[in-house]
């Protein structure tokens, strides 16, 4: 058995992975960079070494500090999570080459599904279906919108060694082709080192279900079942749950026989996914079922496999890199229950689902839940990598059950003052069509309005909140008393501002000065979550409603759409910013001229900085 592991990653998932390692009673070393030099993870280690700068070029995806940082410190072995170095089949092969354990599967399996287009190549000579679509090597964007156009509108664009949702769009007319293509490649580009797309036939009922499969050292190979992962925004995986609603039992059998089908074709060994996409017009049926690619790795989603089979991925890849067999044969795994995850993001969706930076002055979880997280009160959202603050992970008898309890658990929450996704979270649970299992990856855009806005507090409600925050934070949430009467309680005012920006104002006669928890109640919705005290201090907002355009956050602009004295409308984008691994678009707030430009493509901008101002036109 490993003895000594470091792990090339960081956050959430490195902590995951420590706490597996730490009840085998394997010794862990941690890497990390600048920005994470007081973070989780590097406390939780018996070990920690700098690795450098915080850009993750810098640090985490230098293959050879993460070597040198492991034989530095006599670790046998590198686990490398998931994003980073995890499906790098060159750096798979540098740590073979040091003579150091690697905790997943073989480079060559690594190589054999990481592009895209030679997997589906792959899986249809291996009797696997495919989706149809054009995966050749001409990349002229005049020739891949001739193939788009064979294919059929809508198509989707796939960087083919993508991942994560990034370097992918949809495209619904010719007349968008070559946007969308340029947009894709640029951020393919940024993410992976690979401007190479694929087009493939965009499936207008998609459900993502995926099989979680794994093999050993010693040629055997089984499957844990299906998780659904359909839930998704612009790609971005949002809940998971597992088994897939819906699945019959045929189904799944044929299903999973592929997924198993799939991983022998490369000789898998260690944890994988089998990811396919489903036409769910007619339900889940085998036949319009097809492969879409393979993630050579731990999944972000993995503890709903966990949750349902019994099973620690975990320490069943540590096992296997240890040469160990599978610890249980097919026949012995079995779904028990339901469950579910959600993921917490540091983000806004009042603004478009900007990341939310900054320190996290509070932050309390819900102990009715699982919760996978890489920060904690005190810590703080680093502009530097993907803006997840934890997994909510909730398990139950049935599928009700355990939408139950990830959404009381989720109503438990609070984080303060970084926004989240919690209400946006929240109010998925309770739509009637995810309730039923009516569930395709289209669901959360059309209900995106009711999603965003959180339906209007009343008065008590407001009140509630106050006192709550008042409680929690020690902070009196009032302002100054307005009035004052002989042997009268004093009238005060409380400041709250709710997940749109709407601003608050209740004017309260009854306020416990001296206990203010004793008026706390149970709150309708997640309301605690969703209401909190205003911010004092200055936030960058996207498109201000005076035309000042601020950067929200530190990043590189990649695109300039307008230029000085340029009229504009309402929504047009302006300026394209590229920040925590993604691209986000700057849009006008009203009709007007631009009258100052300080956007230059290649620039770097810190948060706060003046892009582009407007004036309103006549």
């Amino acid at each position: 058995m490993i003895q000594s592991l470091l792990i090339a990653n960081r956050g959430e998932i490195a902590c995951r992975i420590m706490r597996t390692a730490r009840t085998m009673g394997i010794r862990t070393v941690a890497v990390y960079s600048d920005a994470d030099a007081k973070a989780l993870h590097v406390r939780m280690a018996d070990e920690a070494v700098s690795i450098g700068p915080s850009p993750a070029r810098e640090s985490y995806l230098v293959g050879e500090k993460i070597i040198a940082a492991a034989k530095a410190t006599g670790a046998e072995a590198i686990h490398p999570g998931y994003g980073f170095l995890s499906e790098n089949a060159a750096f798979a092969q540098s740590v073979i080459d040091a003579g150091l354990i690697w905790v997943g599967p073989r480079p060559a399996s690594i190589t054999a599904m990481g592009l895209k287009d030679a997997a589906k190549t792959l899986m249809a000579a291996a009797g696997v279906p495919v989706t149809p679509g054009y995966m050749g090597e001409n990349q002229d964007p005049a020739f891949l919108a001739e193939q788009a156009a064979q294919i059929g509108y809508p198509v989707l664009i796939k960087a083919v060694a993508g991942g994560g949702g990034k370097g992918m769009r949809k495209v619904g007319a010719a007349a968008d082709f070559i946007d969308a293509l340029a947009s894709c490649q640029r951020e393919a580009t940024s993410s992976f080192g690979n401007a190479h797309v694929l087009i493939e036939k965009y499936i207008l009922t998609p459900r993502h279900i995926e099989v979680q499969v794994f093999g050993d050292t010693h040629g055997n190979i089984v499957h844990l079942f299906e998780r659904d992962c359909s839930l998704q925004r612009r790609h971005q995986k949002v809940i998971e749950e597992a088994p897939a609603p819906g699945m019959d039992k045929a189904t799944r059998e044929q299903l999973c026989a592929a997924a198993v089908k799939a991983a022998m074709a490369v000789d898998y060994v260690g944890a994988g996914t089998i990811e396919f996409i489903a036409d769910g017009s007619q339900g889940l049926r085998a036949d319009r079922i097809w492969f879409m690619e393979m993630n050579t790795r731990l999944q972000v989603e993995h503890p709903v496999t966990e949750a349902i089979t019994g099973v620690d991925l975990v320490e069943w890849q540590l096992r296997v890199a240890s040469g160990e067999h599978l610890p249980k044969r097919q026949d012995e795994l079995s779904i028990n229950g339901w469950a579910m995850e959600a993921r917490l993001y540091a983000e806004n969706p009042a603004t478009g689902f900007l990341p939310s930076i900054g320190p996290l002055e509070h932050l309390q979880f819900p102990d009715t839940l699982r919760v996978d997280t890489g920060v904690e009160e005190g810590g703080e959202v680093s502009p530097f990598y993907d803006p997840m603050i934890a997994k909510l992970i909730g398990h139950g008898d049935t599928r009700a059950a355990a939408i139950a309890k990830l959404r009381d658990g989720i109503d438990g929450t609070e984080v303060w003052p970084v926004k989240t996704n919690a209400g946006l979270l929240g109010r998925l649970l309770n739509l009637d069509a995810f309730g039923e299992g009516d569930v395709d990856t289209g669901l959360i855009a059309r209900a995106m309005d009711a999603l965003v806005t959180p339906p209007e507090p009343d008065a008590g409600e407001l009140a509630e909140a106050a006192a709550r925050l008042a409680a929690s934070s020690g902070e009196a949430p009032f302002s100054a008393a307005l009035g004052f009467r002989l042997n009268a309680r004093p009238r005060a005012q409380a400041r709250l501002l709710d997940d749109t920006g709407k601003l608050h104002v209740v004017t309260m006669d009854e306020v416990d000065d001296a206990d203010p928890a004793s008026q706390v109640l149970a709150f309708a919705d997640g309301f605690a979550r969703r209401y909190v005290l205003e911010q004092t201090r200055g936030s960058a907002a996207g498109a201000a409603g005076d035309g000042t355009i601020l950067s929200p956050m530190p990043g590189r602009i990649i695109a300039v759409d307008v230029a000085a004295g340029d009229a504009v409308t309402k929504g047009q984008k302006l300026v394209t910013l590229e920040a925590m691994k993604m691209e986000h678009s700057l849009t006008a707030p009203f009709d007007g001229m631009v009258t100052e430009l300080n956007a230059i493509v290649g620039g770097q901008v810190s948060e706060g900085s003046l892009l582009v101002r407007l004036e309103v036109t006549e």
